[in-house]
C-alpha cells in the first residue's frame, strides 16, 4: 500500500534521486517522453538535502521504496540551482490578478515525478493534496512549470487545480508556468 508523507531521512532523498534519474529526459526515448512525460532538472543529493532542510518534500512510498515525489522549493534554496533560479526569477516578474507575484507568498514545486508502474493511480493528486495540507498555512500560491510537450503532466496539473498563467523557454523547450491558488 502506498503511503504519502514528508521526507524524513537520507534514504528517502536517495530514493528521490534514483527515481529522478530513471525519468530524466536524457535517459528516455522520444516516444516515452511524449507519452509518459519526463524530467529536465537534475538535482544532486547535496541540493536535495538543502531543500529538505528548508522544508521537507512530499513523497509516496510503497514499503521502503520511493515511488513518487513532489519537491518543495522555497525562497531559501532558489539560487542554489540554475534552472530553479530562472523559474523563481520568472515567477517574480509574472502578474496574477493584477499583482506581481514577487510581492506574494508562494512556494514552488521543484519537481514532481511518479514511478512508471504507479502512474494512473491518482498519486499526483494525493501528493499535491498532502503538499497543500502541509504548506497552505504558510503560502497563498503553489507554482511550478510544466513542459508544453509534456501533455500528460499538464493535464494532471490542471486536474489538481492549477491554471496556466505564463510561459517561458529554457533548454530549447517551451514551458507553461502554472499556479494553484490556495486562497480559495
Amino acid at each position: 500500500m502506498v503511503q504519502i508523507t514528508r521526507v524524513s531521512n537520507t534514504q528517502e532523498l536517495q530514493g528521490i534521486q534514483q527515481l529522478q534519474a530513471e525519468n530524466l529526459r536524457k535517459h528516455i526515448n522520444t516516444e516515452e517522453a511524449a507519452s509518459q512525460g519526463f524530467l529536465m532538472a537534475e538535482y544532486s543529493l547535496d541540493f536535495l538535502h538543502a531543500m529538505h532542510q528548508a522544508s521537507p518534500s512530499i513523497i509516496a512510498k510503497d514499503g521502503e521504496k520511493v515511488v513518487g515525489y513532489a519537491l518543495v522549493a522555497t525562497q531559501a534554496v532558489r539560487d542554489e540551482h540554475d534552472l530553479l533560479a530562472d523559474l523563481f526569477n520568472t515567477i517574480d516578474q509574472t502578474q496574477f490578478e493584477g499583482d506581481t507575484l514577487k510581492n506574494s507568498s508562494y512556494v514552488v514545486v521543484g519537481q514532481l515525478c511518479v514511478a512508471k508502474d504507479y502512474r494512473g493511480q491518482g498519486l499526483v493528486q494525493q501528493l499535491y493534496g498532502h503538499f497543500r495540507t502541509c504548506l497552505e498555512a504558510e503560502y497563498d500560491f503553489c507554482i511550478t512549470d510544466v513542459a508544453q510537450a509534456n501533455t500528460r503532466s499538464l493535464k494532471a496539473h490542471k486536474n489538481t487545480g492549477y491554471q496556466v498563467i505564463d510561459t517561458l523557454s529554457y533548454g530549447g523547450i517551451a514551458w507553461d508556468i502554472v499556479l494553484w491558488d490556495w486562497r480559495k
